[in-house]
């Protein structure tokens, strides 16, 4: 089913970021979409991987995520609800979801599509980087989803890819992250804190002597344009920020925003209003200056 698939849109969307210099979108992937309509999902990633391309844009693809900031802790394939106004990625599901992370018996699943995922692109110019897992053990998950990580990495060198692998550190959980620093072929990481403790754990990653990506940071009550990307540049890491253009997920609002809590002072993440206009211009100059 193609109603939320709208190629037309995500090329005018994926122009301002090049407009601005952005090289590299991070995407996720749904596997209740590929298990139900495997080729569908084909075409419609390749059309995706193609938009890219066109737009001087490199991808960087996630296979899993345990994140759940709604009420579903597992995907349904079909029409989603409608997104609740007020409540911060209420409609984000988990991908496979929590029910398969728990369920070892289920993962032959996973790794047909992990398989065919990654053997399918893994000569494709246009795919820069595996992420295979997005934030392992968070909500709730813990170290439970750990034996999965282990797995993925198994299967995605199974296809021999040309691309590096990475699961990127998000948290203190110290199983989780020595799998990771073991497994990865490059350092990748989240950090949504401020300046000086970005600096820290900037330090901290580059010990490991390997290529370097914050792969999601800006939340503007601490990590901010200006104060981050500024040392992210200095330091040569990659920068993939969290929201380009405003829209259903809500990632305006605050992590624990719901209806009827006040307004936020600030946007939390999102560049760009629905209308393609800046949320603050500032930034954008800035982006343009640091980039070039």
């Amino acid at each position: 089913m193609d109603y939320g698939f709208d190629p037309s849109l995500i090329a005018a969307e994926l122009a301002l970021g090049r407009e601005i210099g952005f090289n590299c979108a991070r995407v996720m992937l749904p596997f209740v979409v590929w298990e139900h309509e495997p080729d569908l999902f084909k075409r419609r990633f390749d059309t995706f991987l193609e938009i890219c391309r066109r737009h001087g844009l490199g991808v960087m693809p996630v296979l899993f995520d345990d994140c759940a900031f709604g009420p579903a802790e597992d995907s349904v394939f079909g029409r989603q609800p409608e997104v609740i106004p007020g409540w911060f990625m209420n409609g984000w599901t988990p991908s496979p979801g929590h029910s398969f992370v728990h369920d070892p018996e289920s993962w032959p699943r996973l790794a047909k599509y992990a398989r065919e995922i990654i053997g399918g692109y893994r000569g494709d110019s246009r795919v820069w980087v595996w992420d295979l897992y997005n934030e392992p053990t968070n909500c709730g998950m813990g170290d439970i989803s750990l034996p999965l990580v282990e797995e993925v990495f198994r299967w995605a060198r199974e296809m021999s890819p040309s691309q590096p692998l990475t699961v990127g550190r998000w948290n203190d959980d110290a199983g989780l992250n020595a799998i990771i620093k073991r497994l990865s072929d490059i350092s990748t990481f989240h950090d949504y804190t401020g300046p000086e403790a970005l600096e820290n754990n900037v330090r901290e990653i580059k010990r490991q002597g390997r290529p370097a990506i914050c792969t999601e940071w800006m939340a503007r009550n601490a990590s901010t344009v200006a104060g981050c990307l500024p040392i992210l540049r200095r330091e040569n890491i990659g920068a993939i920020h969290w929201g380009l253009v405003n829209g259903r997920t809500q990632t305006h609002l605050n992590w624990g925003h719901r209806p009827g809590d006040p307004d936020p002072l600030f946007w939390q993440h999102d560049l760009f209003h629905a209308d393609h206009t800046p949320f603050d211009a500032a930034e954008i100059r800035l982006f343009k200056e640091t980039i070039a």
